[in-house]
């Protein structure tokens, strides 16, 4: 109890080593206690001392839903791994993806199909994984996250073997597209969340390993897609993958466990009251404008690698490459925003991606440069991913994070939909600087979700100033409500500058 009281002390800090994640929690279920009030009137003899076992009925409810701290480790790095090979095997093979697309781009596969039509295959694959995520937030509700990722391993190996068999385009839409989407979908949401449940202290390090795996599939997908295809063929390389995917996927949902029963998550698909709250409406933002430039990033790569005259086999290495970046750079950032500050870090590395776009990927010309990028931008390129789960804890605390991540999700929907293909509408002709409108393009999106995150770190720490203003008129007397003054918009914008560890 006293390093819980030490932790909580540190809490009302601007420059605070821990989350709010646990006081939300713990916030959130004194609510709950107190909505149960007739409840606990009911406890209540007719011997005179009601109010004595009023308070005793209070305090009991409290001590029964009182959160147990997350362990820092133990069981808890046996999920990392789980979470680990999730990722590599769902969005791993999802980045595999741009090696589908350079190979149907250079190749006759289906005649009269356009390279706007491909990008909108995976631009559906991704979109679609988030499109059901309250979906798969219901079923985690009503069921069990076993369930809801068995329905996914389904969907997802179903539509592998599907495109195994594609004669047409709308073949891909509905395979490689709709159903594989689907299934990563209900594995990715199922699986997200339960990292962040075992870990506080080290939850950004956690969480950046987890990501990282993604990285890992990456680097496997990348290169051994490349090779199946030119030894064995297209429909093989459909079919080994889902079959390396079922196994993985269930093994890692045999050995997954949550903590519900301890962090209490209310499992709501949508949380409506979250939308009104400008700290979140910032997240979302960061989100939207990271993914309109990520998934360029992703998708184009090789693409860009071959405008520049290097070899289908030096492509697909520039796209694994930015996988090896991925790897090595999401336990980094996860792992400096647990002492930097979680919206610090978002914030620098979004901001940093975008500069790294303008000043190394524009220039980029031969092999050796566009490895170096692939690999410094792959570092940090996909720090919504690293950060998302973390910065959200920040802003709604643990209780809501299913839900505010549901809304998350969906928020970016439609720029995972329609970003690659923008950037194949953007480009011009097929030369050199084919990619220069798209590259600009992609720098500008995360240098402006770069500076949401920077308003967001305003508010956090204005909101940080407020409460110890707070526990100062409390202590002086002051009745809550009184002696608090309205802050301006001005106020908050300055905060922006204060030094300090959000």
């Amino acid at each position: 109890m006293a390093e819980s009281g030490h932790d909580l002390a540190l809490e009302r800090q601007t420059n605070t080593a821990l989350p709010r994640d646990e006081i939300d929690v713990r916030s959130d279920l004194a609510g709950s206690i107190e909505t149960k009030a007739g409840e606990v009137e009911e406890l209540k003899s007719g011997d005179g001392n009601e109010h004595e076992k009023t308070g005793k009925g209070n305090e009991e409810a409290t001590k029964k839903w009182e959160p147990e701290p997350p362990p820092d480790g133990g069981y808890g790095w046996v999920v990392v791994a789980c979470v680990f090979w999730v990722n590599a095997f769902t969005w791993g093979v999802n980045a595999a993806y741009s090696i589908y697309l350079a190979y149907y781009l250079n190749h006759n596969v289906f005649p009269g199909a356009t390279p706007l039509l491909y990008s909108f295959i995976g631009g559906i694959g991704v979109s679609q994984a988030l499109l059901i995520a309250p979906l798969a937030t219901m079923i985690n509700r009503l069921y069990t996250f076993r369930t809801t990722m068995a329905i996914g391993i389904f969907f997802q190996c179903g539509g592998l073997i599907g495109a195994s068999f594609a004669t047409k385009t709308w073949h891909l839409f509905l395979s490689q597209g709709f159903a594989f989407g689907y299934g990563m979908g209900c594995i990715f949401v199922a699986s997200f969340g339960i990292t962040s449940q075992w870990f506080q202290r080290r939850r950004g390090l956690a969480n950046g390993i987890v990501t990282a795996g993604s990285g890992v599939g990456g680097i496997i997908w990348s290169l051994s897609t490349n090779a199946i295809i030119r030894t064995l063929g297209l429909a093989w390389a459909f079919r080994i993958t889902a079959i390396c995917c079922f196994f993985v996927n269930t093994t890692a949902t045999i050995f997954l466990a949550d903590r519900n029963k301890h962090v209490k998550p209310s499992q709501k698909a949508f949380d409506l009251k979250i939308l009104v709250r400008i700290e979140y409406i910032l997240v979302m933002l960061w989100g939207v404008f990271s993914m309109l430039g990520y998934i360029v990033l992703l998708y184009s790569l090789p693409s860009y690698s071959l405008s520049q005259g290097l070899s289908a086999n030096q492509a697909s290495i520039v796209g694994a490459m930015l996988s090896v970046g991925i790897t090595v750079g999401r336990p980094l950032v996860g792992y400096f925003s647990d002492s930097v500050g979680r919206i610090n870090m978002a914030g620098l590395v979004t901001v940093a991606t975008g500069l790294t776009c303008f000043v190394i990927w524009i220039p980029a010309r031969t092999f050796g440069v566009c490895i170096f990028f692939a690999f410094i931008n792959g570092a940090i390129c996909g720090s919504f991913w690293t950060c998302a789960g973390s910065v959200s804890a920040e802003v709604v605390g643990l209780a809501n994070l299913p839900s505010a991540l549901s809304l998350l999700w969906l928020s970016v929907v439609l720029p995972c939909t329609f970003s690659e293909a923008i950037a194949l509408e953007l480009r011009r002709g097929t030369g050199r600087t084919s990619f220069l409108i798209a590259q600009i393009f992609t720098g500008v999106m995360f240098i402006i979700a770069g500076v949401c995150m920077l308003l967001l770190r305003g508010w956090k720490i204005g909101q940080n100033e407020r409460e110890r203003e707070k526990e100062r008129n409390e202590k002086g007397g002051v009745a809550r409500g009184e002696g608090f003054e309205e802050k301006s918009l001005a106020w908050w914008l300055a905060r922006v500058w204060v030094p300090g560890k959000v």
